[in-house]
């Protein structure tokens, strides 16, 4: 496609393009403030597609996990993320221009998850990475929590890859659970090791809960060996 047509179907498309803009540029300010905060260490990136639909997972340390594995991205990522702090008044223009997908607990909002994974199907037909923390919360002790079923429905109405990561670093930070409530204390570290290992791609059938936990947990040690060799 010439230069003039690729401008011409902008044009036409001038939204579209405008918001896939803006996450680019999101996606660059978020990556200069992690390796602000962290000394960010990386492996296995060349692992995410340059093109086309595919799903990322990770352990769920902190309530920067999304920031840290977003910036370090090549293309921009939705995500999925309780709804409660999606509906922040001061951050839901952020959370909305980056293309988060809100989702809550069927007890206090019915449908929330039917129309999350609609969201979901929708992004991944368009071609876009979806990226999901499948423990569904952060974790309480640093290990990784036991998988839900969510990454399983997914895969069951959408058949892409599934890109393993594991994350360490965070456990300890202000913003996780280690020594109380995350967000509760003050900060007390500052450029803080922290890895980000990825994995290589699983086929959408052998990526079970099991077998993607288990590949997490693997990625997470490594990680984990990584930092403290360096």
């Amino acid at each position: 496609m010439s230069s003039h047509k690729a401008a011409k179907n902008c044009r036409r498309e001038s939204p579209v393009c405008a918001r896939m803009f803006l996450r680019r540029m999101v996606r660059c300010v978020v990556y200069l403030i992690t390796h602000v905060l962290y000394r960010m260490r990386y492996r296995g990136r060349h692992y995410l597609p340059d093109s086309g639909a595919a799903i990322v997972i990770c352990n769920h340390v902190s309530f920067v996990d999304a920031l840290v594995i977003g910036g370090a991205s090549k293309r921009p990522l939705r995500f999925l993320m309780d709804k409660p702090i999606y509906e922040n008044r001061w951050l839901n223009w952020l959370f909305r221009l980056v293309g988060a997908i809100p989702v809550d607990s069927e007890r206090r909002d019915a449908g929330s998850l039917r129309r999350a994974l609609d969201d979901v199907n929708t992004a991944l037909v368009q071609g876009e990475i979806v990226m999901l923390f499948p423990e569904g919360r952060l974790t309480p002790d640093g290990d990784v929590q036991r998988f839900r079923r969510g990454l399983d429905i997914i895969l069951a109405r959408n058949s892409v890859p599934v890109v393993p990561a594991g994350l360490a670093g965070l456990w300890g930070s202000w913003t996780s659970h280690k020594n109380g409530p995350a967000l509760s204390r003050w900060p007390r570290r500052f450029r803080a090791k922290v890895a980000l290992n990825y994995g290589e791609p699983m086929a959408p059938e052998a990526a079970t809960s099991g077998h993607a936990e288990a590949r997490v947990r693997a990625l997470k040690q490594e990680a984990e060996d990584w930092l403290a060799s360096s």
